[in-house]
């Protein structure tokens, strides 16, 4: 299953599955940093998860972002 840009607002960038279980979104903290977590809610074929970690830099965070997307990508 693919994933599909949801939201891109310049704070909050967020994909969704496409049988729509699971999300990843990748946030700018008000405080300095970015927060990137992963919800795959446990109606999903996969194991049911949350995940959430921070990060100094938006690079580093898009990575963990990509990362998790192609962890949790389903084959059709």
């Amino acid at each position: 299953m693919s994933w599909s840009l949801e939201r891109d607002d310049g704070t909050v960038t967020e994909w969704e599955r496409s049988d729509r279980y699971a999300t990843v979104r990748l946030r700018e903290r008000a405080a300095g940093g970015f927060v990137v977590r992963l919800d795959v809610m446990e109606q999903a074929v996969d194991e049911s998860a949350y995940e959430r970690e921070r990060f100094d830099d938006r690079e580093a965070a898009a990575e963990r972002a990509a990362a998790w997307r192609d962890a949790r990508d389903l084959d059709e």
